[in-house]
């Protein structure tokens, strides 16, 4: 790092020089800055001046084009974001609803990078900017959770607590933030006890029980909404929260005239060895020296059209995989909406629900040293 980069960068605050990478970053290292700073921007600079900028709208459109990580990140940035100059702060609030963005940046009259304010302060962040949502939610809540034995011996997975309230209580309420209002629950094991919990709870949404006789798997439960719903809706499993804005990906949906949508999370992995690519006669070709390999994975999150509803028989199991497939086999169209890996959280399993309260426990302990003692 040259003399004039590091004086450059002490002159910025403490949150925006995080935000701040180099040309030379890979696009997987750009994901990676905006998963650790939990925010929606990167700013590519070189010597103090911006040269783009990096927002998770971007790096989903890179994905969409089957772009490499490796790539730098130059190649999929935005070469002339919205900017304001030093005289035009007062200018940022209304460019930024304008525009629909979370953050802009500050420049001065060469063009160097002078500060980024932000739409929002951190404790006031809002996932959901659009109009509320009017979408019906359906929660799969009727599987024995098998992954989370013992404890799922005693209680449904749905109603096992996680902070202050319960599984299927947090992925409701993160629906309810984008203005869903309907929430159709597939019950199956143990629904006594759910149905119990939400009586008790008198929850100022509607729930509306889908009750299996048996257990029918994550597409054949749809088969007892089919004459309840008839607009695009939510499919979520029970145990998966996302750091999504649901407006946009319903408006994604729509615009792009899927049938069913995917919400899929990157997912990052490094080989630990020095791995030996060989070629056809077995000698030799290459050494990569712990690659790094990036995939698409599903998340478990999905956006379907009414239709697909007739696809699927009568009280009969079947994995939402099978109902895709035989959307592709029409020749419907199936899309993807990628999020980075950080926005998804799995509280599936142990060892991911642990991840997942310890860093929810960073994040709240780096709210409060940002915006001080709650009350002051």
């Amino acid at each position: 790092m040259c003399a004039a980069w590091k004086e450059w960068m002490a002159m910025m605050d403490e949150k925006t020089a995080k935000l701040c990478i180099s040309p030379d970053c890979s696009i997987l290292e750009a994901i990676r800055v905006l998963d650790e700073t939990h925010e929606r921007i990167v700013l590519i600079v070189e010597g103090g001046r911006l040269l783009g900028v990096l927002t998770d709208s971007d790096v989903r459109k890179w994905i969409l084009k089957s772009g490499e990580m490796s790539e730098k990140v130059t190649a999929a940035m935005t070469k002339e974001p919205v900017c304001v100059k030093e005289e035009e702060r007062r200018r940022a609030g209304a460019l930024m609803e304008r525009y629909g963005i979370d953050a802009i940046p500050v420049l001065d009259d060469g063009g160097m990078l002078t500060d980024l304010l932000f739409r929002y302060e951190p404790s006031e962040k809002k996932r959901h900017t659009g109009k509320p949502l009017t979408a019906p939610v359906v929660i799969m809540a009727g599987g024995k959770g098998t992954r989370l034995l013992p404890y799922t011996q005693v209680l449904p997975k749905p109603l096992l607590p996680i902070g202050n309230n319960t599984i299927l209580e947090q992925v409701i309420d993160s629906f309810r933030e984008a203005g869903c209002g309907t929430f159709y629950i597939s019950i199956h094991y143990r629904k006594n006890l759910i149905k119990a919990y939400f009586q008790d709870l008198h929850p100022d949404y509607e729930v509306v029980y889908v009750e299996e006789e048996e257990f029918l798997g994550t597409a054949g439960s749809l088969y007892l909404v089919k004459d309840r719903i008839s607009e695009p809706f939510f499919v979520s499993n029970c145990d998966i929260l996302l750091d999504v804005d649901y407006g946009k990906i319903m408006r994604f949906h729509k615009e792009q005239g899927n049938m069913i949508t995917l919400i899929t999370s990157l997912k990052n992995y490094t080989i630990p060895y020095g791995v030996v690519n060989i070629d056809g006669q077995g000698s030799v070709e290459s050494l990569s020296e712990k690659p790094a390999l990036s995939f698409l994975v599903n998340t478990g999150v999905y956006v379907l059209n009414p239709q697909v509803l007739a696809l699927i028989p009568q009280e009969k199991f079947m994995h939402i995989t099978d109902l895709i497939q035989i959307c592709l086999d029409r020749g419907d169209k199936i899309g993807v909406y990628p999020i980075t890996e950080k926005a998804w959280e799995d509280m599936g399993e142990f060892s991911s629900m642990e991840e997942m309260l310890k860093a929810r426990a960073d994040r709240e302990c780096e709210s409060e040293q940002k915006d001080g003692p709650a009350g002051k």
